[in-house]
């Protein structure tokens, strides 16, 4: 089974310590230690996030890894992304980690994981990449990025809720045809997918919701509330 799991935001990235939503990604697995590895590319490989992940997925809790492409390394990438459980990409510049990962062939080894039941998941940068495009502030100001991995239909915008200037622009975006329709997700909510269909959206808070969003405007979707 293909599984992705999109976060507008929040998880181990997020600002608080609810570990609800990184919860709900490691019980796709069905596994009591899923092997997890974490991506930190969009934020360039930053120190801090990555220790943050680690403390978040502790032995006890997960087999953590984390991937670094500014200092690599000489594992195998490929080899060792299909030998995970999990997936989890990082939050920051998705133009540039999408650039990169193109550059050392992890675009190709991502899909070819999500291909083999590996469960794909991330918050901010690390939910829009899945999909053919969506909304970033990668550039400096919040505009539309068209080029993402695709293995999504349509196109995503993370922060719905947190960060103002990305609601009006998605949906200017979008009737005018620069992105296709899609879905957005508020900060602590995430969205589920099986294969490429939506199957459901949860939240590890109350008042954190989901989105469709065409050329006609918003639409809310429900949106299942985890406890911790």
């Amino acid at each position: 089974m293909r599984n992705i799991v999109a976060l507008g935001g929040g998880g181990f990235g997020g600002a608080g310590d609810d570990t609800a939503l990184d919860d709900f990604v490691l019980g796709l697995t069905g596994v009591e230690r899923p092997a997890v590895c974490f991506i930190p590319t969009a934020s360039g490989d930053a120190d801090s996030y990555v220790v943050r992940f680690h403390a978040a997925f502790p032995p006890e809790r997960a087999r953590a890894s984390h991937l670094p492409l500014f200092a690599r390394d000489g594992r195998d990438v490929r080899a060792h992304l299909l030998a995970q459980d999990v997936i989890y990409v990082g939050g920051g510049n998705t133009v540039n980690m999408l650039a990169i990962w193109r550059a050392h062939a992890i675009d190709t080894a991502l899909r070819e994981a999500w291909e083999a039941g590996v469960v794909m998941a991330g918050m901010s940068a690390g939910a829009l990449c899945w999909f053919e495009g969506g909304i970033t502030d990668s550039y400096g100001s919040v505009d539309g990025l068209a080029d993402g991995l695709s293995l999504l239909p349509g196109s995503m915008c993370p922060h719905f809720d947190s960060e103002p200037g990305r609601r009006p622009v998605y949906h200017r975006l979008v009737a005018e045809g620069a992105l296709p329709p899609g879905i957005a997700a508020d900060d602590d909510c995430a969205l589920h997918f099986q294969g490429t269909s939506l199957v459901d959206a949860v939240a590890s808070r109350d008042g954190a919701g989901a989105y469709r969003v065409d050329a006609a405007g918003e639409s809310p979707l429900a949106a299942r509330r985890l406890r911790g």
